[in-house]
């Protein structure tokens, strides 16, 4: 009888149309060239030394080896600056890119972290590969990994912590680099032990950068830097958080330009002047009261719009600093007593006067330095007018976003996990305005003696009158 025809099920055919990957991997003599093109050093520094012994003999070569590693020990034994800023950061990479993050030790850590997968049919790993590792600093790594595809920068920021348990480091930052390439910043370690001494006072105004005002050191090992002109500052943080680093480091990085009548201060301290009365004898205008602080503002707004005036009349764009022109540097200790928590009408005025300062002020050398202990919205509603922000220690994860931007907190920027002791004091994140990446830095410790010393140094004289545009024109 013959076999009745049935038609093949779907299941069927698509059983059979299924392609199958070789189980076998790529040959072991490709696999070592691919190796040795991506590390040509590895295979050329022995080659290099054959030769060498060929060529002028074993002995000399073995001689010309060992004086160099002698010169490079001695080099880092007798003068350790110039060999952490030279030497130390090439050989530290190239150690832990052998050490750490290269070969099965890399790739077991990815696959804990679920940043890595097996293949079940060959059983090899598939982990993304460090293409590059920068060591600044003994604390700090960046590397350049090349991410697998599939993955995202979303995927590697919420394994932050468990890769920063996995590598034993303090942290863990990531940003994306370039297409399909991350930078993965390590920090080994906290990067600050100790205090940051109160930077010097500058010996003459030529010698001042507002441009760059030294007020401490990033966590690899530079100068942290402030510019005021054109700029607008923000400083968060929670009580004991080290705010006063950063009012009166600055303040000591630009010491003689306030003597000679080129940066002019009004300061706001509605604390009762509490912070700021040590230095008074430095500042043109001091508020300590809600009205005080009104009328302040209100003379900073209308020396603006003079300079503006001027600005126009002459057609220029920026004003460049000068004694007829000086800096007007309006500095707001305790910002939420002036912006949130006054009199309805004193606050609604002070943010109308401050408003309009942090808009225009810019062109006219006319800058805000600005510190609040609670950065919300709610609290500070020109937050966002301030394009320099920085955050100290504070006491809510949810600040970190607030004061630096979205994400910054999944980016490494763990302000909220600094504790509040005086040994953390002055501690707190910036964001790299190239890279992106959140920056930790220290701001240099300013004693009361130290302020003293300032206000002796620096102090305008007694009874000298500091000219405005708006003065030149009421005589004119």
């Amino acid at each position: 009888m013959a076999r009745p025809h049935t038609r093949p099920s779907m299941r069927h055919l698509a059983h059979r149309d299924v392609v199958r990957h070789s189980s076998r991997r790529v040959g072991g003599e490709f696999r070592c060239l691919t190796w040795f093109a991506r590390n040509p050093l590895f295979l050329l520094t022995p080659t290099v030394l054959i030769v060498a012994g060929v060529y002028i003999g074993l002995v000399p070569t073995t001689v010309v080896v060992l004086s160099l590693a002698l010169t490079v020990t001695l080099w880092g034994r007798l003068h350790p600056r110039t060999f952490d800023r030279w030497a130390a950061p090439t050989l530290r990479a190239a150690w832990r890119r052998w050490t750490s993050y290269r070969g099965g030790r890399w790739a077991a850590v990815l696959v804990d972290c679920g940043l890595a997968r097996e293949d079940h049919h060959t059983g090899r790993v598939d982990a993304p590969r460090v293409m590059r590792v920068r060591s600044a600093t003994r604390s700090i790594d960046t590397l350049h990994v090349r991410i697998t595809r599939g993955q995202d920068l979303t995927l590697w920021t919420g394994r932050n912590e468990a890769l920063a348990d996995a590598l034993g480091a303090h942290r863990v930052a990531v940003t994306r680099h370039r297409p399909g390439v991350l930078a993965v910043v390590v920090e080994r370690r906290m990067p600050f032990t100790l205090p940051i001494p109160a930077p010097a006072i500058p010996t003459d105004s030529e010698t001042v950068d507002l441009t760059a005002l030294d007020v401490g050191d990033d966590e690899y090992g530079h100068p942290f830097t402030l510019a005021l002109p054109g700029r607008h500052v923000l400083v968060a943080g929670a009580t004991g958080s080290g705010k006063g680093s950063l009012i009166w480091a600055p303040l000591r990085a630009m010491g003689p330009t306030i003597r000679d009548g080129l940066v002019r201060l009004h300061v706001i301290d509605l604390k009762g002047g509490a912070e700021t009365r040590r230095g008074a004898p430095l500042f043109h205008r001091h508020a300590t009261t809600p009205a005080d602080a009104i009328a302040l503002l209100t003379a900073v707004r209308d020396e603006m719009k003079v300079r503006q005036a001027h600005m126009a009349e002459h057609g220029l764009r920026r004003l460049a600093v000068s004694t007829d022109m000086p800096l007007d540097l309006v500095l707001i200790d305790e910002l939420a007593m002036l912006t949130a928590y006054g009199e309805r009408g004193d606050v609604r005025e002070a943010l109308r006067l401050l408003a309009e300062i942090l808009t225009q002020g810019r062109a006219c050398l006319t800058s805000v330095m600005g510190y609040v202990q609670e950065p919300s919205k709610d609290v500070v509603d020109v937050r966002e007018l301030f394009p320099t922000r920085i955050c100290l220690g504070v006491t809510a994860s949810s600040h970190v976003d607030m004061v630096l931007g979205d994400g910054a907190r999944e980016r490494g920027a763990l302000a909220d996990a600094i504790p509040g002791d005086l040994d953390h004091a002055g501690i707190g994140y910036v964001i790299d305005q190239r890279s992106r990446l959140p920056i930790r830095f220290r701001a240099a410790l300013v004693t009361d003696d130290e302020i003293d010393e300032l206000v002796a140094a620096c102090a305008p004289p007694a009874g000298q009158v500091l000219h405005s545009i708006a003065t030149r024109g009421e005589g004119s």
